[in-house]
């Protein structure tokens, strides 16, 4: 994808949710998968509850014919905690201009600044002139922010924006909450050196409006974006991006819910810092 395509598909636009081919039968053609029956249902959920108990009861259990069993840290009896600490490195405990900063100068650090980097660049935030602005400054290298900058304010123009139903601010209608939330489910480096990385975030995420008059419900999407860093000032940078559909699993058989339960969830529920 070359630079100027970049950007096309970004800050909620719609353009990257996947569309599967509609074939009769197939489940990947958009038909519903057929309900269980609720005696089959129960069968199953009984068989896993008891296999579940069976299991919970296994690991429980100390060897009788050799003492009790040994855990993680060596003491016997119950697990120690580092067996279920989460590995890798803290999560960074900086930010600047909201946005996580002051990654470790490693591969985890790497994928760590991407993960967090690609919930920013697609976001609501980045429709708007004057956070975007900051947005650039914050995580691209010093050499690409000019540039960016002018490629973003010709993509993101006022007509651009009527079509998302903002106004030039990127501000939604009175009554409307405009909806752009990226969340990464794992990251991929893919090459690395002393001073650069690359990395792939696949990412699913919420795209549209809520509003009783929206004419662009909110929808999820997924999504790969792969980010290309460099080491700079003392932190992962982000040198240039781009995006490509899926991998998106099957959609499932969820009720969709109001427009207005969307708009409630979006501003009662934060985001996360994302690291290893």
């Amino acid at each position: 994808m070359s630079q100027d395509d970049d950007h096309e598909s970004y800050g909620g636009t719609g353009q990257t949710r996947t569309r599967y081919p509609e074939r009769p039968g197939d489940v990947y053609g958009g038909a519903r998968r057929t309900p269980r029956s609720s005696s089959r249902s129960l069968v199953t959920v009984v068989g896993v509850i008891v296999l579940l108990i069976a299991a919970i009861a296994f690991a429980n259990r100390g060897d009788n014919g050799s003492g009790a069993s040994t855990s993680a840290d060596g003491t016997g009896g119950q697990p120690g905690a580092n067996s279920t600490a989460a590995t890798g490195n803290k999560p960074v405990s900086t930010r600047s201009g909201g946005i996580p900063s002051g990654f470790t100068h490693d591969t985890q650090g790497a994928a760590s600044a991407a993960a967090n980097y690609a919930t920013v660049l697609v976001s609501a935030d980045i429709l708007k002139a004057t956070r975007r602005a900051e947005i650039v400054q914050q995580i691209f290298v010093a050499d690409q922010q000019a540039a960016l900058t002018d490629k973003f304010n010709k993509a993101y123009t006022a007509e651009f924006l009527s079509k998302l139903g903002l106004d030039q601010n990127g501000d939604a209608a009175q009554g409307s909450t405009y909806v752009s939330r990226t969340v990464p489910i794992g990251t991929k480096v893919t090459s690395s050196s002393d001073t650069t990385a690359s990395v792939e975030v696949w990412c699913t995420g919420l795209y549209g409006t809520a509003g009783a008059t929206s004419t662009d419900p909110v929808s999820s999407d997924w999504f790969t974006m792969t980010l290309q860093l460099r080491w700079s000032d003392n932190d992962w940078k982000v040198d240039s991006f781009a995006q490509k559909d899926g991998p998106a699993p099957v959609p499932g058989d969820n009720k969709a819910s109001s427009a207005d339960d969307m708009a409630k969830a979006v501003e009662e529920y934060g985001g996360f810092t994302y690291a290893r």
